[in-house]
């Protein structure tokens, strides 16, 4: 839980010091090759992740490899700023995040759509059409493959979740047979 509000709060920041999309882009970009060049050079991962060297240590091993890198201001300002915070870990779930949170800084609500298979393109356009319909204003949907869902597909925005798959009407059926 703690987790959760602590990158909900950095990835806000974040957000708020992006000023347009090009630049959004660019430093999502950024964070997401950092993220892979620690988790791909064994060395760099273990050092950062040791308790045995020095915070001062690692922020200059970090700060060599951002400005190696060419990274922008704002990407190595972040980076810094959780390591600093001990908090690097966090930065997977942040890059996960961000879209979201820049998403709807920009009024786009964001839904989390899983179904047991790929949607096809005319059902994609026709659920976003409807969601755009009923949100009154522009959507963006994640789309991911959840085989549990037996058939039909559910969404997910923030903490509603909107089930319309034969998995969640059993659970209904489940939940009124046992109640009585």
């Amino acid at each position: 839980m703690k987790n959760r509000i602590l990158v909900k709060r950095y990835t806000q920041g974040l957000v708020g010091a992006l000023q347009d999309e090009p630049e959004f882009i660019a430093v999502h970009r950024e964070l997401t090759k950092f993220r892979e060049l620690v988790s791909t050079h064994g060395a760099l991962k273990g050092a950062l992740a040791s308790p045995f060297v020095a915070t001062r240590k690692k922020t200059q091993v970090i700060k060599d490899v951002l400005a190696v890198s060419g990274f922008r201001d704002k990407t190595s300002r972040i980076v810094l700023l959780l390591l600093g915070h001990n908090r690097l870990s966090l930065l997977g779930d942040i890059l996960e995040a961000l879209p979201a949170l820049w998403n709807e800084r920009r009024g786009v609500a964001t839904f989390e759509v899983s179904s047991v298979v790929t949607l096809a393109d005319a059902q994609k356009k026709r659920l976003k059409a409807e969601l755009e319909r009923l949100e009154g204003r522009p959507v963006f949907l994640r789309y991911s493959i959840d085989p549990g869902l037996v058939a039909g597909f559910s969404m997910q925005r923030g903490n509603v979740i909107y089930d319309a798959s034969l998995k969640g009407h059993l659970a209904k059926i489940k939940e009124r047979i046992s109640e009585g």
